[in-house]
């Protein structure tokens, strides 16, 4: 913008030529592919995107230290325990999925087909050692529970309070 005696006119107005700098373009694309993913997911997950991650998905996950063992609570829903790998070693788990399934209904006059595609990997690390021979997983109404017991079990403190000084 220029002064124009005691009138501000804005550069559009006056005919000027601005330029741009070359990583503008990019800046330009980068600001139209986020809101075409944006857009794209509140069309196609209108919920929200809860299972994404940058380029993978992955379970909401709860994790409970009760003290002599560690709980796990994975939301799955869907997923059949026979696409579920469950991998556990001292002091890490690893929990990963892969399941495909495609429908087909044809009438008369119409046909459809919905296909879905659902994998993650998620690994956790543990503060303390598990017993490996003695984990136990359940999946019950799309939940998978995971039972960890630890090696050297700690009891839980319970909080107090504090006098302030």
């Amino acid at each position: 913008m220029v002064k124009a005696g005691r009138e501000i006119v804005p550069m559009s107005e006056r005919g000027d030529v601005t330029t741009k700098k070359p990583y503008d373009l990019w800046m330009d694309l980068d600001r139209l592919f986020d809101q075409f993913r944006a857009s794209f997911d509140e069309v196609f997950w209108p919920f929200g995107r809860r299972r994404g991650a940058e380029n993978g998905s992955f379970p909401l996950t709860d994790v409970a230290d009760l003290g002599d063992r560690y709980e796990m609570y994975v939301e799955m829903p869907g997923i059949p325990k026979d696409s579920i790998t469950v991998e556990v070693s001292s002091n890490t788990i690893e929990i990963s999925a892969r399941h495909e399934e495609s429908k087909e209904e044809k009438d008369k006059n119409w046909l459809r087909r919905e296909r879905s595609n659902v994998s993650f990997y998620r690994s956790f690390e543990f503060p303390e050692q598990v017993k490996t021979d003695s984990v136990e997983a359940e999946l019950k109404d799309g939940i998978l529970r995971i039972t960890l017991p630890k090696v050297e079990p700690k009891p839980i403190q319970k909080a107090r309070k504090i006098a302030i000084k």
